[in-house]
């Protein structure tokens, strides 16, 4: 049986750029839709449904930022952000309205490969259930199985990338974890010394699930290391 090939919609208004993606992308096995501005982008994800976004931050209609938040309101399709500028603060930016990943222009295709690679590998993997069906400390709770985190009473929602950053943490709560352990194990061996994708989810984190996120008494910041989970938080 042949394997359904995975689609890859770009968005971006620079013809040189959507021609090399193209190739690319094509040459790699992969099928490829493109668009050149943000509402054209939005239409045709959800009419075609692709298995990764690549979206250019400047396009005409609707920046970049805006189809990231839009998207991110009722779909979970892996995103990577294209930008002319390497501005530290739209990097911040993007993953914080829900992208996966954030390169910046001109860009070796080589390196868009293994990060496109790295992105579809992580979300198109099967998550294994841990050897423990559950975990509950303080008013958090977390099933495995149906991965439903519960902060009280109240059903926590997190995105793929939030839940297994989570995961990790409880999986291994009381000890420390180093930023390059959490890297790799979350985003993938290539991603090690994006530190500012760790402080970013880590936030996230922190605002849906701690009493206090000024003041974090669960995920706590180990300087210059890491971070851990406090089960008795």
């Amino acid at each position: 049986m042949n394997r359904r090939k995975m689609t890859i919609l770009i968005a971006d208004d620079e013809t040189v750029i959507v021609k090399l993606l193209r190739a690319s992308l094509q040459y790699n096995g992969f099928s490829t839709i493109a668009v050149t501005d943000g509402a054209q982008a939005l239409q045709t994800i959800e009419k075609k449904l692709p298995d990764l976004v690549i979206l250019d931050i400047k396009m005409p209609t609707m920046d970049g930022f805006e189809v990231c938040g839009r998207l991110r309101e009722w779909s979970q399709v892996p995103i990577i952000m294209l930008s002319g500028q390497s501005d530290e603060k739209d990097k911040v930016k993007c993953l914080e309205l829900g992208a996966d990943d954030y390169i910046t222009k001109p860009f070796g295709v080589n390196e868009l490969m293994a990060r496109i690679k790295a992105v579809l590998r992580r979300t198109q993997a099967v998550d294994s259930i841990p050897t423990q069906a559950s975990f509950a400390s303080g008013d958090l709770q977390i099933n495995f199985i149906d991965r439903k985190v519960l902060k009280g009473t109240d059903e926590v929602k997190l995105t793929p990338k939030e839940y297994n950053l989570l995961k990790e943490l409880v999986l291994n709560a009381g000890k420390v974890l180093t930023h390059k352990q959490l890297l790799k194990e979350v985003w993938g061996a290539e991603y090690d010394g994006e530190r500012e994708y760790l402080h970013v989810f880590i936030g996230r984190l922190r605002a849906k699930l701690e009493p206090n996120p000024k003041s974090p008494s669960r995920i706590v910041t180990v300087p210059g290391v890491g971070y851990k989970l406090e089960a008795s938080a």
